[in-house]
């Protein structure tokens, strides 16, 4: 069941959501990364409650945000974590055998003029 964020959290999260949007296909950020771009670099945690969260047919890449680990955080492991490996696969980015993704590799850095707000 989603919750519904406070007016505060419902601006957060629509900023997770426009700073989600530019992360190009084949790359991942972290949601700590998500967090330190929106200039909140301890809301990780909200980062993720943002994505899940999301209202149904939108146009959030959310498959691209993973842990620090470089690894898939969902809960549980089971459906939902299995379509955001299908869907990173699909974009080109390769998990190890431990289902780990190489940071140094599929990391996203956008440039400098880069405005999250």
């Amino acid at each position: 069941m989603a919750r519904h964020p406070s007016p505060s959290a419902a601006s957060f999260y629509e900023r997770v959501y426009a700073a989600v949007r530019k992360v190009p296909r084949g790359s991942v950020v972290t949601y700590g990364q998500v967090a330190l771009y929106l200039g909140s670099p301890a809301a990780a945690r909200a980062v993720g409650y943002a994505l899940s969260n999301l209202p149904g047919q939108n146009d959030v890449p959310w498959w691209r945000v993973i842990n620090a680990a470089g690894s898939i955080s969902l809960k549980g492991r089971g459906a939902a974590a299995d379509l955001q490996r299908q869907i990173l696969e699909s974009e080109g980015v390769h998990f190890d055998p431990e289902g780990h993704i190489d940071l140094n590799r599929y990391r996203w850095w956008p440039p400098e003029s880069t405005t999250f707000d």
